[in-house]
């Protein structure tokens, strides 16, 4: 009995290199892809001077969050400049910026089809406990296989693990709708394409972003991971870190990443409630337009009541019209 074994890795092995044999063109495809998007990121970050970079940020950050945000962000980006990451910075950004747009046009639609179809919603649910449960380091393996070392194991490796919130979120957020309202706009012969894109998706707006928000912070949680796979950034200075024992690089590499998750997250919290928060630019144009359309209605309202008065005021004259005095000898 104790000799008896299921060789299962044995199996995926094989699956792996099946994959690998008869899928080459696909994953060379694949490889081609990412690279591009991340180098050309990375460029883009890189070409123009740090100064700009961090304006941008900035202003994105006093934009959707706070001017408090946007100082902490000159502040932070400044750090960094500092301690001279710039450069494994903005590699770092460009990876997880990528990773998470490639996750979240999964796990959307993944997300609607779950919540709208309860076959899909059984079959993803174990999927999805596995992908959250399965260690990181897991997945480098067939990524480094399928497309050697560099970034794209890295950014696949990354897109797996962060995915899985991204999917739960979306399908919590369209289940989450009230189904009344669903109802009343079938009641008036919308189509379920109308329902989904004029009803469910703008109510469950706040939960998707939540969940693309779970999704960065995972994605930049694995940088680290990916810097062993040979992803340039911040990630793989913390390898060459752990390496070498040099405490000083790790905790100044370790000190990077905290400080663009901290950013991502602020930013990406405030996109469920734009316009909401009170110290950013979007909240303060929003208030400038709420007196202007309060200071409109008071005018019309006071004008309209001006023109009633004297309106009442002819018809009385019309209808007691005035008689001059009589005067006795």
């Amino acid at each position: 009995m104790m000799d008896f074994r299921i060789p299962l890795g044995a199996w995926v092995a094989a699956g792996v290199d099946w994959i690998k044999d008869n899928l080459d063109g696909f994953l060379g495809a694949i490889s081609f892809v990412v690279s591009f998007l991340v180098d050309g990121l990375t460029r883009a970050l890189l070409s123009p001077h740090f100064i700009v970079i961090i304006v941008i940020a900035a202003l994105i950050a006093w934009l959707v969050r706070s001017w408090q945000l946007a100082i902490g962000t000159v502040v932070s980006f400044g750090l960094i400049v500092a301690m001279n990451l710039w450069v494994p910075a903005m590699q770092t950004l460009a990876l997880v910026l990528v990773a998470a747009v490639i996750a979240v046009v999964i796990a959307i639609p993944l997300g609607i089809w779950s919540a709208r179809n309860a076959t899909v919603r059984a079959i993803l649910k174990p999927v999805l406990d596995f992908m959250q449960t399965m260690p990181a380091f897991v997945y480098l393996i067939p990524a480094i296989v399928f497309f050697s070392i560099g970034v794209v194991p890295g950014l696949v490796a990354t897109v797996i693990f962060a995915l899985p919130p991204g999917v739960r979120l979306t399908e919590l957020g369209i289940r989450g709708v009230d189904s009344e309202t669903v109802e009343a706009g079938q009641a008036f012969g919308a189509k379920p394409g109308q329902i989904l894109r004029g009803i469910q998706l703008p109510l469950a707006m706040p939960t998707i972003l939540a969940g693309v928000n779970q999704v960065i912070m995972l994605a930049l949680s694995m940088a680290v991971i990916a810097g062993m796979a040979g992803a340039d950034g911040l990630g793989k200075l913390v390898v060459e870190a752990i390496s070498t024992i040099t405490i000083a690089k790790g905790v100044e590499a370790g000190l990077g990443v905290v400080l663009i998750a901290v950013f991502l997250d602020r930013v990406t919290a405030a996109l469920g409630t734009l316009g909401e928060n009170p110290s950013s630019l979007l909240g303060m144009l929003a208030r400038r337009k709420a007196k202007q359309r309060g200071a409109t209605a008071s005018a019309s309202s006071s004008g309209s009541t001006d023109a009633t008065d004297a309106a009442d005021e002819a018809e009385r004259h019309v209808a007691s019209p005035h008689r001059a005095p009589v005067t006795t000898a």
